[in-house]
């Protein structure tokens, strides 16, 4: 096992450029997934990790014994804890960082999708994914405004949720919507349908909009079907992230009573 004491590193270096810069990761098509839980997302995937970089407590950890077995002669590298904490957004770092190429999907057919446009904040786009991940998306397409999908924060918001799915990121919504031949629905306040009231056991795929402005009109006029979600209490919207978990299991339910 190798073993990495200084920041000069050429190797550490290139860590610490993917930690920090979206540029660098969308440059080298190559992030970090921090944790044994996004690890073992990434190896069920079928996907081996180019290099594995360990703590000292991580030596230790009898889950993390098992996944170094599970990754065959994937490199390992122990880092000084110092510079394995700066690496680790986490206040107490988990012991263990992967450094994976991030998967590149082809095809561009989807049965059940979500559109995300403009979704800023990390954390609700980690949630979206993971919510899409859970309900059985095939393919989440993200318009060039949304967060860097492969962002420490993201990936630990989602789970593992990435390996999941098909990522589209830095798409042209209007044109994905545009070639999408199921139902495109969108939740509008003026909507004079109940979300409950939609027929969602097709091909459907559900138009998320940014957190403060909402869908563009180009997008939200693409919607097929309007819709808005039920809300009795003395509130007059929902965060985005809650909005889509609420519209991909009211999906999940229907699809549920055919099988």
């Amino acid at each position: 096992m190798k073993s990495i004491q200084s920041r000069d590193n050429p190797f550490y270096k290139e860590l610490v450029k993917l930690t920090g810069s979206a540029r660098q990761r969308n440059k080298s098509n190559q992030t970090l997934l921090d944790g044994a839980h996004l690890l073992a997302a990434y190896l069920d995937a079928g996907m081996l990790p180019k290099h594995i970089l360990l703590n000292t407590a991580a030596l230790h950890d009898a889950e993390i014994a098992a996944l170094l077995k599970r990754a065959g002669d994937v490199p390992i590298t122990q880092l000084d804890d110092k510079l394995f904490a700066e690496l680790s957004e986490l206040k107490t770092p988990t012991g263990m960082l992967a450094f994976v190429d991030i998967p590149q999907p082809k095809a561009m057919q989807s049965r059940f999708a979500l559109l995300l446009e403009d979704i800023q904040d990390p954390g609700n786009l980690g949630s979206m994914l993971r919510s899409a991940a859970a309900a059985g998306c095939d393919a989440v397409f993200l318009s060039s405004g949304c967060a860097d999908a492969w962002s420490p924060k993201v990936l630990r918001a989602a789970m593992g949720g990435h390996f999941a799915l098909r990522i589209y990121e830095l798409q042209d919504l209007p044109g994905v919507a545009k070639e999408f031949s199921g139902t495109l629905l969108a939740a509008s306040l003026q909507a004079t349908r109940n979300l409950y009231d939609c027929d969602l056991r097709g091909k459907v795929a559900f138009l998320i909009g940014n957190e403060g402005a909402g869908l563009s009109a180009d997008l939200s006029n693409l919607a097929t079907q309007k819709f808005a979600i039920p809300m009795p209490g003395k509130i007059e919207s929902l965060n985005a992230a809650a909005a889509a978990a609420i519209c991909l299991f009211e999906a999940v339910r229907q699809r549920s009573a055919d099988v």
